[in-house]
């Protein structure tokens, strides 16, 4: 090797050892940071903490104060109320905060009516709650009664109704798309088709009221489709040996035999037998077919209503109606691609 190459090597090596030395101070001096960063950021959680507990106590006297001086359903106490479940809620605290806001809603439906629309924001706020602390079930309970106040209040044509239905409605696709109640398979189909019924209600009604031309019914028909062909979807993955079959599964048949009798004579001896019936399985891939028809065909309705909104809307804007067109072709797509497998002879 020659000089040069020498002091080049050595060279090339002072600066490996520079830039690791380097490295390693720069990541020293974040991780310092970093670890500042997170203490500080605990020091302030636990002095929120102790914050929110004296806002609670301070939040609780003043509710005290109004019961006594106001009477215990007094329209005061739904702030008081709502702003002490805020506390209980950052404090994760979140059965507190259900308890109190229902405290609330009771003091709204007195002042205000069962069915008052003053009542959703509380109801949205329970929802809310809820669902941080993954309470389904409550959740579900609670969303039921937004609709419920919802329709009361509201008329179909009403912006109000609609944004209600549009939640309740996403709110029930998420329930069945990540089966939150833990159902089982057959339970699950019964829950997304009680919903695509209850879509169906809901789209005769605003008919009804408002014509199937009005746009408003775009995003309830879209929900519908979403629910239909999330069913089609499941029926596609389920084996056809899980559908009920119209065919006996067993049928019986006679089967004979040569035997010696106890006098050593060559006798046929018949006797019945029960087997299983290959039409039985036929009759399952049918039902299987039958299943996935009907959810198509579901989605084919309402691909036919979004159609009539698209070319007879007066007051839809150009990027409405490529939507449309957009959602249109991929629901014909996938229904498409689904009875071509359903075709298919062993439907596994």
């Amino acid at each position: 090797m020659t000089p040069i190459n020498k002091k080049k090597k050595k060279f090339v090596s002072l600066l490996k050892i520079l830039s690791l030395s380097l490295n390693f101070f720069i990541c020293s001096d974040l991780f310092a940071q970093t670890g500042e960063h997170e203490k500080e950021s605990a020091e302030v959680s636990e002095e929120r903490i102790i914050e929110l507990n004296r806002e609670i106590e301070t939040s609780r006297a003043g509710i005290e104060e109004i019961q006594t001086n106001a009477g215990i359903y007094d329209q005061s106490l739904i702030e008081a109320y709502w702003s002490l479940a805020e506390f209980y809620s950052e404090l994760e605290d979140f059965e507190s905060a259900s308890d109190i806001l229902l405290d609330a809603l009771q003091v709204a439906r007195i002042n205000m009516g069962l069915y008052s629309s003053e009542q959703i924001p509380l109801v949205r706020l329970l929802i809310e709650n809820e669902v941080k602390g993954q309470d389904w079930r409550a959740a579900d309970d609670f969303y039921e009664l937004e609709y419920l106040i919802a329709s009361r209040a509201f008329s179909p044509r009403d912006t109000e109704y609609l944004e209600a239905l549009q939640l309740y409605g996403t709110w029930k696709l998420r329930v069945v798309r990540e089966n939150l109640f833990n159902q089982s398979g057959q339970s699950l189909i019964l829950t997304a088709g009680e919903i695509s019924s209850f879509y169906g209600r809901v789209i005769s009604k605003v008919e009804e009221e408002t014509g199937l031309q009005n746009k408003s019914l775009l995003d309830v028909l879209y929900a519908k489709t979403q629910i239909d062909m999330t069913l089609a979807r499941y029926v596609s993955s389920m084996p056809y040996t899980n559908f009920q079959g119209t065919a006996s599964p067993f049928i019986n048949q006679t089967r004979c035999r040569n035997m010696r009798n106890p006098q050593g004579q060559v006798v046929r001896q018949c006797y019945s037998v029960q087997v299983e019936n290959p039409r039985y399985r036929q009759s399952q891939r049918e039902a299987k077919r039958f299943a996935l028809s009907r959810h198509t065909r579901a989605v084919s309705r309402s691909i036919g209503k979004l159609e009539i909104i698209r070319n007879n809307s007066t007051d839809l804007t150009k990027g409405e109606k490529q939507n449309i067109d957009m959602q249109i072709s991929q629901l014909v797509i996938e229904s498409e691609r689904l009875l071509r497998g359903s075709e298919k002879p062993y439907l596994f």
